[in-house]
């Protein structure tokens, strides 16, 4: 993984499954070794929040229980 000169990893970010293409809320995800990044998928200037793995793991599992 790259990073750039700010320190932050270079990511590849992949947009939530659950979206549409009617251009609706939307987040992406980057996921590196030892973070998770979440944005706004349609305003990406506005950077992003970074939780630990497993953080991120557990919102999906009550995520998947609704």
């Amino acid at each position: 993984m790259s990073t750039k000169q700010s320190g932050v990893p270079q990511l590849h970010w992949f947009k939530s499954s659950y979206s549409g293409g009617e251009g609706g809320d939307c987040v992406e995800v980057g996921q590196a070794a030892s973070a998770v990044h979440v944005r706004d998928s349609k305003d990406t200037k506005l950077g992003s929040f970074v939780v630990a793995p497993t953080t991120w793991a557990a919102f999906l599992d009550l995520a998947r229980q609704g």
